[in-house]
């Protein structure tokens, strides 16, 4: 990309957090919902969370409603996608939400958990790993979850249909265009799971990784 990741933020979101939901669900064939099961079963157990680039707090409310007791807290830096999240997370008492940078925030608590779902891409994993590493219990576990461009050769000439035809369908979806066009740009440029693999390892974590939807998609898992 000519431009770093992260200054796309801005220009594929700002305009769209009223119909993330939909479009993430139709432009995922409904493997979102699959993909953030997956993240779940990551997590056996704790009791705070942080899920970073929260969005409209879809996996937010998941790790909510399987641990009630919990403390949640979802940070995002789009300030849209926080207030569809607040108002779609009205019934959660123990969820709180905070307009952040992933790669820069600073709070006075420590998790147990931090999941960050579709932000690897964007960040410098140095960065981003150091600073979940800061914020992160002895024995905590770091998930990281995104979008991986597919080995398979079968599976790589479906996966550039399907974005051909999203491409095509951002032109009559005016606040998606540049998101839909440029997404699939960055998905094939980035090596996200390897470098953040790398960094994750450097730093001391145990790390595992587990490949979604015939290599569409991948989990990331750093434990302390």
């Amino acid at each position: 990309m000519a431009e770093p990741a992260k200054n796309l933020v801005p220009k594929f979101f700002d305009d769209t957090g009223t119909t993330y939901d939909g479009v993430v669900s139709y432009g995922t064939l409904g493997k979102d919902k699959y993909w953030k099961k997956k993240i779940l079963e990551q997590i056996s157990d704790g009791s705070s969370f942080l899920d970073l680039a929260c969005g409209t707090g879809i996996l937010t409310r998941e790790i909510a409603a399987k641990f009630p007791n919990a403390k949640i807290v979802g940070i995002d830096i789009t300030k849209s996608y926080l207030d569809v999240a607040k108002q779609n997370s009205n019934s959660f008492d123990n969820i709180s939400f905070i307009l952040d940078d992933a790669e820069e925030f600073k709070l006075d608590s420590k998790f147990d958990c931090i999941t960050a779902s579709y932000l690897p891409k964007y960040c410098d994993p140095g960065i981003l790993v150091k600073n979940c590493i800061m914020h992160l219990n002895p024995g905590g576990k770091i998930i990281f979850h995104d979008f991986t461009y597919p080995k398979n050769p079968a599976v790589r000439g479906l996966w550039n249909f399907f974005l051909t035809i999203l491409r095509l369908v951002g032109y009559f979806i005016p606040s998606w265009k540049d998101a839909l066009i440029g997404l699939p740009k960055l998905i094939r440029s980035t090596n996200w799971l390897h470098n953040y693999s790398d960094v994750m390892k450097k730093s001391g974590l145990k790390v595992s990784n587990q490949y979604l939807t015939y290599g569409a998609a991948a989990i990331l898992t750093g434990t302390k």
